[in-house]
Parts: structure tokens; C-alpha cells; sequence
């Protein structure tokens, strides 16, 4: 019986060690991905404000169907746009109206 308990906290140990690590390792990775871009986040913004003649109310980098981009959303009036800008030539990828604001769950109060 003693066994089986020890193999259990052993399994318990194991997974949130290696959780742990992954959770570590990948917000170090996300954060440290920007020093390959060629464009501050500040270049982005602006660049993305320029392009649909608004403010804009979020911007963050992130990993995007296999690519690094700059997302940054811009209020113009009563439209939402979101905004994607290349890291390292600081091009407009695509502007987007954004309804409903679907795949920004995470900045939603609860």
C-alpha cells in the first residue's frame, strides 16, 4: 500500500515538475521572441494606427499561423480593426474589421 502512494506523489511530482518547466520555458520563448524583430512595438503601433486612422486600444507580439506578428487592434470611431505587422519589415500583413472580438477571449472581464 505504502508503495502505491509513493508511486502516486511520484506521478503527482513528476507532472507539475515537468508543467513547470514547459510553462517557464514557453512565456521565456514568447517574451525573448521579439529581440529577432527588426520593428519596436512602438513602430507597430504606430505603423497600424496610420494604416486605419485611429487609436490603438491593444497591441501585443505573438506566434501567428507559424509566424511572429505584431497584433495590434485600432478603434476608429465605432469600428474595431485588427491589425497585423510584420516584425522585420514593419509592412501592414492584414487589416481585418473585428465584430465580435472572438479571438480575444483572455482580455475579457469575467
Amino acid at each position: 500500500m505504502k508503495q502505491k502512494y509513493n508511486f502516486l506523489a511520484f506521478a503527482i511530482f513528476s507532472v507539475a515538475a515537468i508543467a513547470t518547466a514547459y510553462a517557464a520555458t514557453s512565456s521565456e520563448n514568447d517574451a525573448l521572441a521579439i529581440a529577432s524583430a527588426n520593428v519596436s512595438l512602438t513602430q507597430a503601433v504606430t505603423t497600424a494606427e496610420q494604416h486605419v486612422g485611429g487609436k490603438a486600444a491593444r497591441a501585443e507580439y505573438e506566434h501567428h499561423k507559424g509566424q511572429w506578428v505584431f497584433d495590434v487592434e485600432v478603434v476608429k470611431g465605432k469600428q474595431v480593426m485588427d491589425v497585423k505587422v510584420d516584425p522585420i519589415s514593419g509592412k501592414i500583413l492584414s487589416a481585418v474589421k473585428d465584430d465580435t472580438d472572438h479571438d480575444d477571449a483572455h482580455d475579457k472581464e469575467d
